[in-house]
């Protein structure tokens, strides 16, 4: 789907299984919230290669299984062409996750997927500290365990509307 030609386009691209697909609904509604932002929401079963390069800016998202899926990395793995050539760099680009055990590795998740976002050479956003992270978050994402809770939500919209942002920054700096 192409973007309108004056709209900066933010992907968020996830392995819908488990938790993350509700996460993700707060991703997609922080991105929105920015004004001159067209998201466009993929879960991994209908997610198009190609549009990695036409976005502005990307959220990747994985369930927890002590890491990234292995669907999210097969499908990663197809993107080596786009590391080749360095179509996604400078883009920003940020990571979430959600996982049953508040103790299995959510953010080793999280930095699994932000160690494929920079080998692509993106800009890593992240959340700064807020007294919500006393209870939900990370510094390197957005997350939620067992459920998604308002703090959770709150915290994915937060870093939706960050990355938005900063795309809509960048795509004024080099216009």
């Amino acid at each position: 789907m192409p973007a309108d030609s004056d709209m900066t386009v933010v992907l968020v691209l996830y392995d819908s299984q488990g938790l993350v697909a509700e996460l993700a609904k707060s991703i997609v509604e922080g991105a929105s919230s920015v004004e001159g932002i067209e998201v466009w929401d993929r879960p991994l079963d209908i997610a198009d290669k190609d549009e990695l390069v036409k976005c502005d800016a990307l959220i990747l998202g994985s369930p927890n299984w002590t890491g990234i899926t292995g669907r999210l990395k097969h499908w990663w793995d197809y993107t080596g062409d786009l590391w080749e050539s360095g179509e996604l760099a400078d883009k920003p680009a940020a990571a979430f996750s959600a996982g049953w055990s508040p103790s299995g590795g959510l953010e080793a998740t999280l930095l699994q997927l932000v160690h494929l976002l920079i080998g692509h050479g993106m800009l890593i956003v992240g959340l700064p500290w807020t007294s919500t992270m006393n209870h939900s978050g990370s510094y390197y994402g957005a997350t939620a365990v067992r459920k998604v809770t308002d703090l959770d939500r709150e915290q994915a919209r937060t870093l939706g509307a960050r990355v938005s942002e900063y795309a809509l920054r960048l795509s004024k700096v080099s216009s």
